[in-house]
């Protein structure tokens, strides 16, 4: 009987680890399909503009802030991508990224900020989160160690592959979220800082490979604007 009861627990466990194997192995191949069709979108995609909305999570006070703008953008290479947003609620905010250079201007105190697009001034206008999800396959692979986490609906309806994202050095957030849908199109990230605040970005009314007039990344500053270099 004691035989018979270790062979059945062993038998046991071996099925569980093989199930488990066998579930390992299907994300797997989830993900790299998941990689793929995002490398086949990211290399069809020449502009894209969209409805944006960012919601910023203060886990200390428990408070979220949400902003609300447009964006556009025109993907390139490593730094060389373009990128406009245009925040209007609830206050108005233009930043600008061109070739690894922003330009961020605050009309209502006639001050603008430029820079280096990998300042911290650009992080805190949402550039982080942004520049993950304009990300080619090769630099999340180089950057980050990739799992899969299933599918998930987005704003409640709109059916996502939600991938998580690890960075393989050290950096000033401990993860980051990001919200794919069936073309291979990062729709919705969310990064978790190292204090447990959020900072999310959505994009909504998606207007891909439209034209776009590359004049609109360049910000006409009003005469006598603060200029501040960072």
């Amino acid at each position: 009987m004691k035989s018979f009861l270790r062979l059945s627990l062993a038998a046991i466990a071996v099925t569980l680890f093989l199930n488990a194997f066998a579930i390992t192995e299907t994300k797997a191949q989830q993900l790299n399909e998941i990689l793929k069709r995002m490398d086949e979108h990211y290399k069809s995609l020449k502009t894209l503009k969209a409805d944006v909305t960012r919601a910023q999570y203060n886990a200390q006070l428990r408070e979220t802030d949400v902003s609300s703008g447009k964006i556009s953008l025109i993907p390139g290479k490593g730094r060389k991508f373009s990128l406009r947003l245009d925040w209007t609620k609830p206050k108005v905010e233009t930043l600008s990224i061109v070739n690894g250079q922003y330009v961020a201007f605050i009309p209502n105190i006639k001050r603008a900020y430029t820079g280096s697009s990998d300042s911290k001034t650009v992080n805190d206008k949402g550039g982080n989160v942004l520049k993950i999800m304009s990300m080619s396959k090769e630099d999340l692979k180089a950057n980050y160690n990739i799992q899969y986490l299933g599918g998930e609906k987005v704003a409640g309806s709109i059916p996502t592959l939600r991938l998580k994202l690890t960075p393989k050095a050290a950096t000033n957030f401990k993860f980051a979220d990001l919200w794919v849908d069936g073309d291979g199109m990062p729709i919705q990230a969310k990064v978790t800082r190292l204090n447990d605040d959020t900072d999310s970005i959505m994009l909504a009314n998606l207007g891909r490979n439209v034209t776009i007039n590359g004049s609109i990344f360049e910000v006409k500053l009003p005469k006598g604007t603060e200029v501040v270099k960072s």
